[in-house]
């Protein structure tokens, strides 16, 4: 079995996400008008219009700014890659649903909302801190 997965993200744009993505530091590429593929790390998200998603799925697309379908996480190598990386979302139009702050004393982190209000979030985890079990 393979040991790659691609997700499929259903955007409004695919220029204008594409764009977005590419403002906040990841590399996204349009492939024709039809797709995009944006890369993070070893993982590959591909950018569908909303109509191409829903006749691949054969269900609707969820309405983002009723309810949030899932989460996407990124790593972060310090406090002050999360400040600058939000920065960089509000300047590009994204929307900021949880605001830079410490969680439990040894995580820093942020969350975002893309153009299409997917949301992502970013974590800086301090091991050195980290609660011993």
């Amino acid at each position: 079995m393979s040991k790659e997965i691609w997700i499929n993200l259903p955007v409004k744009d695919v220029e204008s996400s594409t764009a977005f993505f590419n403002e906040i530091g990841f590399h996204a590429e349009n492939v024709g008008n039809v797709r995009a593929q944006l890369i993070i790390g070893q993982t590959t998200i591909l950018l569908f219009p909303n109509a191409t998603l829903e006749k691949f799925t054969g269900s609707k697309i969820a309405d983002t700014s009723q309810c949030a379908e899932v989460i996407f996480s990124i790593g972060a190598e310090s406090r002050e890659e999360v400040d600058a990386f939000i920065q960089k979302v509000e300047i590009a139009g994204g929307s900021i649903f949880g605001k830079p702050s410490e969680i439990d004393g040894w995580m820093y982190g942020a969350g975002f909302a893309d153009l299409d209000g997917h949301r992502w979030n970013l974590l800086y985890m301090d091991e050195s801190k980290m609660p011993k079990r």
